[in-house]
């Protein structure tokens, strides 16, 4: 894949503007793809055990996907991109409900993974489109649909699929209240500008 495959992947599932987070995010393919898709007002938080090249995130934890919670701030949405199988098999149900847990209701989460229910020694716990949506249930995602697919030389296609948390009428409420006292960031940032202030490990960037 290229990076317009990692952008086609992504795209129905992502509008402009927002705080996302990518979750095992490697060298930084897909963060570089959220990117453009946010454009200037948006921002990421790209997690890893690894720092990478065009990462400018890291969670400080000794594996992929720590037992404990993440320090994450209340996000937009979730772009989990090749990492969830790393997670065994039975640990994914719990390891998606928790990062579900780090989004807004209303808000999105994306997943892109090998189309398949067996792995090998470097893929060891893919999960295809039907389990996903299994999992995404599971996890109290709704409208989870199918969202994009490209031929894989490795594993037969990749796929992506996004789901929503469910929003109430209460939470519509708070969150237009919400948008109506918002000002400028905490920390005295432009919008679009990099933010990269440490805070236990992790470094929001761009």
């Amino acid at each position: 894949m290229d990076h317009a495959d990692h952008v086609a992947l992504l795209r129905p599932a992502v509008m402009p503007g927002g705080v996302w987070a990518d979750i095992g995010a490697g060298t930084g393919a897909f963060t570089l793809a959220l990117a453009d898709l946010l454009g200037p007002d948006g921002r990421i938080v790209a997690v890893d055990r690894d720092a990478g090249p065009r990462v400018a995130a890291v969670a400080a934890v000794a594996a992929r996907f720590p037992d404990g919670p993440l320090d994450l701030p209340i996000l937009d949405g979730v772009v989990a991109a090749n990492s969830l199988h790393f997670v065994p098999r039975d640990r994914q149900g719990a390891v998606v409900r928790a990062l579900a847990g780090h989004v807004r209701p209303g808000g999105t989460f994306v997943v892109v993974e090998y189309d398949v229910d067996r792995g090998n020694p470097w893929v060891p716990h893919p999960f295809s489109a039907a389990t996903w949506e299994s999992l995404a249930a599971d996890a109290g995602l709704v409208d989870v649909r199918r969202i994009g697919r490209v031929p894989s030389r490795f594993l037969s296609a990749i796929y992506s699929a996004a789901g929503r948390r469910p929003e109430t009428h209460i939470d519509r409420l708070r969150a237009g209240a919400q948008r109506g006292r918002s000002g400028p960031p905490p920390d005295g940032s432009r919008r679009g500008q990099a933010v990269c202030s440490e805070t236990r490990g992790l470094v929001p960037c761009y």
